[in-house]
């Protein structure tokens, strides 16, 4: 377990891991260059992701064996893999479900975190503490294991991706929420509307809940990383969308049996998770910075 209370192996400890490792990769120091280089890396993909979502350079699903194990050159800047299929067409077709699925499961993920923290607080305490040993058990378990299972059970699926890591990831942002709404009802300025008669419902909406956002801000940023990164995993393994889907994850088990071969099917998408994985690390450790000044480095 984390200082946090999440899981060691939860999206959120991933994508700091990531963004650690990278920044002390890159000379340990905090450098705003470089803060700005991910920001605009982060930027890049997702459009890249939204434009591959409708065009490509080659159809991604036309298989043309005549063409098959194509290597990188020119018509095919990356290559093509075992039916013929551009590589290039498929990493671009497959960015949107993957960057952009992670993105709005770590949203969704979040929305229902607040939520249920938000609400326990304002319930009597044995409801609160129910809520949040029920969340304690849901993150004592390995979230990519819970997630695997999950996904196995309901059908190999993007869905059931999606279904599966909003529901291993919300428990860890419901408890930190809780933990922090915890301090915030504290305060002396909280006291003082109690006091002058505020009820509790507005209490929460007007001051407790917009002054204890900031490390939800953190908390996401640092999940979406990580959430990449659990998304191609559990496709790898095949609980996601069956071929010929060209999600990132399936894109590198499709390419495993051809790596000694046709080692470009395989290599460039997982170049694509790392870069992904790496800017979206960076970012969210320079939003952490921001919001947290007393974790940055000198």
């Amino acid at each position: 377990m984390t200082d946090d209370g999440a899981s060691v192996v939860s999206p959120a400890a991933i994508g700091r891991s990531i963004g650690t490792a990278a920044r002390r990769a890159l000379g340990g120091r905090r450098f705003p260059l470089l803060d700005r280089i991910a920001f605009t890396l982060v930027a890049f993909l997702v459009l890249v992701a939204l434009v591959g979502l409708f065009v490509t350079p080659h159809d991604p699903f036309m298989v043309n064996t005549g063409q098959a194990f194509l290597p990188p050159g020119s018509g095919h800047l990356l290559g093509t893999d075992n039916v013929g299929r551009d590589v290039l067409s498929r990493i671009l077709a497959g960015a949107g479900r993957t960057l952009l699925v992670a993105v709005a499961i770590v949203l969704c993920a979040t929305v229902i975190g607040v939520l249920v923290a938000s609400a326990a607080a304002l319930m009597p305490r044995w409801i609160d503490e129910s809520v949040m040993r029920a969340c304690d058990i849901f993150m004592s378990l390995p979230s990519l294991v819970l997630a695997l299972g999950l996904a196995a059970s309901l059908g190999p699926s993007m869905m059931s991706i999606v279904f599966a890591m909003i529901a291993t990831s919300w428990p860890a942002t419901a408890r930190l929420m809780r933990n922090i709404l915890r301090e915030t009802l504290t305060s002396s300025y909280v006291e003082a509307a109690r006091t002058l008669g505020m009820s509790r419902p507005r209490l929460m909406r007007r001051h407790v809940l917009p002054n204890s956002l900031d490390a939800i801000y953190v908390q996401a940023s640092m999940e979406i990383s990580g959430t990449i990164v659990m998304i191609s995993g559990l496709a790898f393994l095949g609980v996601g969308a069956p071929p010929p889907s060209p999600d990132w994850g399936s894109l590198i088990a499709q390419g495993q049996n051809h790596i000694t071969t046709a080692w470009w099917i395989a290599l460039f998408p997982g170049l694509a998770i790392t870069l992904a994985a790496i800017a979206f690390g960076l970012a969210g450790d320079a939003v952490r910075s921001a919001v947290d000044p007393s974790s940055r480095r000198s």
